[in-house]
Formats: C-alpha cells, structure tokens, sequence
C-alpha cells in the first residue's frame, strides 16, 4: 500500500472540558479528493485545521509522506506545501484577481525601484492569468475588483490563489455554499482540475450529493473519532448519512 501523502494518526484535541477529537485518524494522497464528513460537532473544523496549521493537537501526529512534522502556523504549513480555503475566501474585494492571487507574495519590480517598494504589476498579472487559465477559471476582465465578480468566480479565485502555491495539498471548507448551480459546476470542474494536476484535495462539504459526485474517496467523522471510509462510487447518499448519524453500524476501514 502506498504511503499517504497527508495523515493524521490517534490526533487528540481539548477545548477545556470539551474533547473535539478522540484519536482522530485521516490520510489522503496525491491526486486524490477525499471529501471529509460529519454531523456538527463531529470534528472537522478542529481536524482540518490541525492539518493546516491553525491548531496544535493535544496527542496524536501528523506524517507528510511518512514522516512526522509539526505544523507550528499555516505559514509553516504552506512552506510544506499545504494550502487552505476557508468559507469567508479571505480575498481582498478591492483588489482584483491578480493582486488576489499574489497577496502576501507580491513580487518587486527588480533593481533600485523594487527596493522602494514598486510591484512589478505586469509580472503578477501575467501570473495570474497563467494560474487561471490552468484551471478553467473564466475573468473576463483581470483587472476587476473582486468585489465586483460573481460568488462563483470570487471562490474560483480563492482556490486558484492556494493552488498556485500548493504542492501537497488543498483544504476547501464548504466551497460551494452559497453558490447557484451554474457557479457550483464551475467550482467542481476547477477541483478536479486540481486533482488531475496530482495535488491532493481535501473537501469539506455537508452536500452529500456533491461529495458523491466530486470525491474519489469519503472519511466519516463522528463524535471525535474516525468511524468510516468509503470509495465514493459504491456509495449512497443514505450509505453516508448513516454513518455519520450511527444509524449504520460500520467500523473504521470496514466499509
């Protein structure tokens, strides 16, 4: 069996007197979706970002192709290549996709003007239309504010800024809440594109029919622990509900 390229093993996380997760277990591979479930309260928050740096695990550890790493910031995370979109995207809306895409990694203009201070505007602007046109994401115009785009295209834009600096992983919480169903196609294409690109792809969605359709693979959290794993396309909408709630009495890796 081939080792995981992101895995969580026996993660233990308090809160006070709250226990968030109870020996937690999770892997994905490169050039996978795994799509990760579970009621509220189950955990993923907490799991996710354990894995993405914005926590720390109380036990437990965390391999990066077999071998274990602290993941002290998501700074320190993205420096080993793991990325993350949040529900809120964290795009600045005055800004337009480019200056998006490059915020925080804003590239000087070379010589005496970018120790000033200059942005080399057209070296951004080339990389981002590059960085979009890898994933399908359609700007009819790059330099728009992105408060000015579609729900749609603000998410694809969010994605698209953590995958031009992810070369491990992704973590998308909830990407295509909110959206209509013409947007939420788009995002999903701009997924799997990802994916074919051998980027693993960690899906946070409580949209059964979309994590049937998107993921290669389904882990259920319940009450802090991993409960089961699921090829998504022998899988049913009442297959993962029931695991997530206890209806179905299934073990972890049995199913």
């Amino acid at each position: 069996m081939a080792t995981p390229l992101l895995e969580a093993r026996n993660v233990v996380k308090h809160y006070g007197h709250v226990q968030a997760l109870r020996g937690a277990d999770f892997d994905v591979s490169a050039g996978e979706i795994v799509a990760l479930i579970g009621d509220n309260g189950a955990g993923k928050s907490t799991l996710v970002k354990i894995l993405s740096g914005a926590g720390h695990p109380d036990a437990g550890e965390i391999l990066l192709e077999g071998t274990p790493v602290t993941l002290a910031t998501p700074v320190d995370a993205q420096r080993h290549g793991i990325e993350t979109v949040y529900q809120d995207l964290a795009l600045a809306p005055d800004l337009d996709g480019a200056a998006n895409l490059y915020l925080g990694r804003e590239v000087c203009r070379p010589g005496v003007l970018g120790k000033l201070g200059f942005l080399d505007k057209k070296t951004m602007r080339d990389g981002a239309r590059e960085a979009f046109g890898e994933l399908g994401v359609d700007l009819q115009n790059a330099l728009t504010a992105v408060a000015n785009l579609s729900g749609g295209q603000r998410q694809s834009v969010a994605v698209a800024r953590s995958v031009a600096w992810a070369s491990k992983v992704v973590f998308l919480d909830e990407p295509t809440a909110a959206l209509g169903v013409v947007q939420t196609g788009r995002v999903l294409d701009v997924i799997r594109r990802i994916r074919d690109r051998g980027v693993a792809v960690v899906l946070v969605s409580h949209n059964m029919p979309e994590v049937l359709g998107v993921a290669d693979r389904v882990e259920v959290l319940r009450l802090g622990r991993r409960v089961a794993t699921f090829r998504a396309a022998d899988s049913t909408v009442e297959t993962l509900v029931g695991a997530m709630t206890g209806a179905l009495d299934t073990r972890d890796g049995a199913a």
